[in-house]
């Protein structure tokens, strides 16, 4: 209990504003690998940031964030749930080739594993000399499978292994590499919301973490945090008290300590689910505003590449109201679907020198880009081809050159499988490929960005050539069937 009043002192602390320190590299300046911090939300809508339109609540120091470097209006998550999304950003691969293609449960705890020959964004940073790190969600194998974090090139790992507990922000345990640390404030006599919150701890780690480092030793942060998904609930601070009585509210009604599903996957009971929902994202914007204030720190912020990103769409879950806080923005959908809303998602990457502060693109990139612009960071030389991303390096730096996608492509498995192709304007989705009567859908988004008018009996030469593109896209895996059964079109 001590820690965690610690923390929590610490996250009431003035929020420190991030200032522009864009400069310009001298010719004949000694190249230094740059540090990089990857903060990754969980199930943040398009619309949640403040930068990105949010009007009921402020996020500023994501806002000051994307002051100082560039703001993305048109990138794309793997795809529009968390185990797959992130399988495409560590992999460099779209979801029709990813090894991971869906939220699959294993026993005794965490989901389907990356294979043992992954290689993994962490294999490419520590193949250039980095200290690797991972702090938060991972959801990709549990401790001692092929998909360890440990065995996918991760120095240290500290936070949730399995995606199904990471539904509770008040555990029973969590993991520091391979050692289960419990979190004996955190048992069912306690009253649910007393003791330990997971991510104050989580992040108190992260603060740690940058606090060893050294300047000229490079790091690789990557800081998946489980906020905003699902569960709403945030400590009993002054955080929770900003919001609380600011908006209408309908409770929730919840999983209760003796249900098989609590803290196993259920959330919990929520009398005032739009204030802490609120709370929740300030509270993650305050992570943010300390860990940029710790860079500054140790004198590394200006070495330091920043990436603020979300996973997938807004959820429905929990009692959370996408609808209220137009967490989507103009986009329709939400997580589970292939339309705007599941997919598109805000990104700000911020990299003193390289980045032009204060700047905007409408590139349209996606997770599968991530790998090959680091590869390319750390090896200008590095072949880059046969690849399903491709570097934005040239884009970042504000250089001629900047290739772009000849379409991006998406698959989901659940809900009888869905997909989805975009290749310039045009947007085709496969729906319930594997349900009696499956169906296309064909939306301009030049036209009608929100995909409220199906156009797809007016353009059968597009909708050809993106059936095609689909079908070559997917790459059929024996762990993830995701096509009709024989014979049904």
């Amino acid at each position: 209990m001590k820690q965690q009043l610690t923390i929590s002192s610490a996250l009431l602390m003035s929020i420190v504003g991030l200032q522009p320190t864009f400069a310009q590299k001298k010719k004949g300046q000694e190249y230094k690998k740059p540090n990089v911090v990857f903060i990754l939300a969980d199930d943040l809508g398009y619309g949640d940031l403040s930068c990105y339109g949010q009007e009921k609540f402020e996020t500023p120091n994501i806002d000051k964030l994307a002051q100082n470097g560039m703001r993305f209006t048109q990138c794309y998550s793997g795809t529009t749930v968390s185990a797959p999304s992130r399988s495409c950003l560590m992999t460099g691969t779209h979801s029709g080739h990813t090894a991971i293609r869906g939220n699959k449960e294993l026993n005794p705890e965490g989901q389907f594993p990356l294979p043992a020959d992954s290689h993994t964004i962490f294999h490419t940073f520590k193949e250039a000399g980095y200290t690797t790190a991972a702090f938060g969600k991972w959801g990709l194998g549990f401790i001692g499978s092929t998909g360890d974090p440990n065995k996918q090139g991760v120095d240290h790992f500290y936070g949730y292994n399995c995606q199904l507990l990471a539904h509770s922000y008040y555990p029973d345990h969590l993991w520091d590499n391979d050692k289960r640390v419990d979190l004996k404030d955190n048992v069912l006599k306690v009253p649910y919301g007393k003791g330990t919150y997971s991510q104050d701890l989580i992040h108190s780690k992260a603060l740690e973490f940058l606090d060893k480092q050294k300047e000229g030793d490079p790091f690789f942060l990557f800081y998946p945090t489980i906020i905003p998904h699902a569960e709403l609930i945030v400590p009993e601070d002054s955080i929770i008290k900003k919001f609380r009585g600011k908006y209408p509210e309908k409770p929730y009604k919840g999983t209760e300590p003796g249900s098989p599903a609590f803290r196993k996957g259920g959330y919990c009971t929520q009398f005032y689910p739009h204030a802490t929902f609120a709370a929740m994202i300030y509270r993650l914007d305050v992570y943010v505003g300390q860990l940029v204030q710790k860079l500054k720190e140790k004198g590394i912020y200006d070495n330091t590449i920043i990436i603020f990103c979300s996973d997938n769409g807004p959820h429905m879950e929990g009692g959370a109201d996408p609808d209220f806080f137009n967490s989507n923005g103009m986009w329709r959908g939400y997580k589970r679907d292939l339309y705007e809303g599941g997919i598109r998602v805000p990104m700000i990457i911020a990299w003193p020198g390289h980045v032009q502060p204060s700047t905007e693109t409408d590139f349209m990139c996606s997770f599968w880009d991530v790998m090959p612009t680091f590869e390319e960071i750390l090896n200008p030389k590095a072949n880059l081809k046969n690849r399903d991303g491709i570097s934005i390096l040239p884009l970042l730096e504000g250089r001629k050159g900047q290739k772009e996608h000849e379409y991006l492509y998406f698959e989901f498995q659940e809900l009888n499988g869905r997909q989805a192709v975009r290749k310039g304007a045009w947007k085709l989705v496969h729906m319930n490929i594997r349900g009696e009567k499956p169906y296309y859908e064909l939306y301009n988004l030049a036209s009608d960005p929100s995909e409220r008018h199906n156009v797809l009996n007016e353009n059968p030469e597009i909708v050809a050539e993106l059936k095609t593109i689909m079908e070559e896209a997917h790459i059929e895996d024996a762990n993830w069937p995701l096509l009709a059964p024989s014979g049904q079109q």
